[in-house]
């Protein structure tokens, strides 16, 4: 397809990627997906010839239509296009991604405005869960200039505050997939997970890594990757995901004591590259994870009281901070997290 096709780039949370109207893509899903491979460049390692920046956090795509469902303003479709493969996978949500939507709805018209603030209730196709964003619109229209700080990005931003509720099982059919808070993979404990985004969650000292290392020395650890793989597609029938080895999820968590006074820190695969930070319901997963009595993530974390709980996940470039509310038997009923976007380029995109 040679066409050009309207499209906005834009930043959210620690992703970028193309937003697109769903009626402006092929209505055919494999020519849809070959469309995007080509926007991206994939599949190339640099993605020379194309729009994506040679990572995975930069070359994703959303999907965006007026929703007809009651209560909800649209419909969003997260797909993950491959940087080497000529792959372009829908197995997952991403919660970065997640927070450009509803400026991007306000922009093309599919939410008008309500006053300074404005909510948008979004429809996440790919887990079939709602969340809700609201969007910074003095004037009638977004502003992405605002005081908000989000580790990852440098600078200031418009805060862009995400509620989640009802995400355990989104993916997995259940929060603990396997029916355990713990299962024993290839002699390791992990806890298979699943409150928003399907993770599974390790000590890194069971790996024989402290959980404090760079990005860069975990991608060029080969033979901590590839057992951390086999652990993965062990488990991916366990969390009622089928074989895993073309998919983007699970991802993988190596947790490790906090020693910048948060709650747990945390070493994401994203599954087979080092993350520069951690995926905003990956993340949710990971606090959730330390809420469980008898989990790795719980023998490490630093749990604050009561029922609404903030807990700092530390990461290689930060931190992010879940709030947590649970019910009188500890489970977790809702989750917030606060993100920021920034439009980058509105027009018209080549395949």
């Amino acid at each position: 397809m040679s066409d050009a096709v309207r499209c906005m780039w834009m930043r959210g949370g620690t992703s970028k990627g193309g937003y697109f109207l769903k009626e402006d893509l092929p209505t055919d899903t494999a020519a849809r997906d070959a469309f995007l491979l080509g926007v991206m460049g994939s599949p190339d390692p640099r993605q020379i010839d194309g729009m994506g920046g040679a990572d995975p956090l930069t070359s994703k795509v959303a999907v965006v239509q007026r929703s007809a469902r009651a209560g909800i303003d649209v419909d969003y479709l997260f797909l993950q296009v491959f940087v080497d493969q000529a792959i372009v996978s829908d197995a997952q949500n991403c919660g970065n991604i997640l927070a450009g939507i509803g400026p991007f709805a306000i922009e093309r018209g599919l939410v008008a405005a309500t006053g300074d603030e404005t909510r948008v209730s979004i429809y996440m196709e790919n887990t079939g869960q709602v969340a809700v964003a609201t969007v910074q619109t003095p004037g009638g229209v977004p502003t992405y200039a605002g005081e908000a700080a989000i580790d990852g990005v440098p600078g200031t931003h418009a805060p862009v505050p995400l509620e989640f509720r009802d995400t355990a099982g989104s993916s997995c059919g259940a929060l603990l997939p396997s029916g355990n808070v713990v299962d024993v993979i290839n002699g390791v404990a992990v806890t298979l997970i699943d409150n928003g985004m399907p993770c599974v969650v390790m000590k890194a000292a069971d790996l024989g890594i402290t959980g404090y290392e760079d990005r860069e020395w975990l991608d060029a650890a080969t033979d901590l990757k590839a057992r951390i793989e086999a652990i993965r597609l062990i488990v991916g029938p366990m969390m009622n995901l089928g074989d895993v080895a073309e998919k983007s999820v699970p991802k993988m968590m190596l947790v490790a004591p906090p020693r910048a006074g948060g709650a747990i820190c945390v070493r994401s695969f994203i599954p087979h590259r080092a993350h520069a930070t951690i995926g905003v319901l990956g993340a949710v997963s990971v606090a959730t994870a330390c809420l469980l009595p008898g989990s790795p993530a719980a023998a490490l974390a630093q749990i604050p009281e009561g029922a609404r709980k903030t807990l700092s996940v530390e990461h290689p470039t930060g931190e992010m901070s879940c709030v947590l509310e649970t019910d009188a038997t500890g489970a977790v009923i809702s989750a917030a997290l606060l993100r920021t976007a920034r439009k980058l380029m509105d027009g018209v995109v080549f395949a």
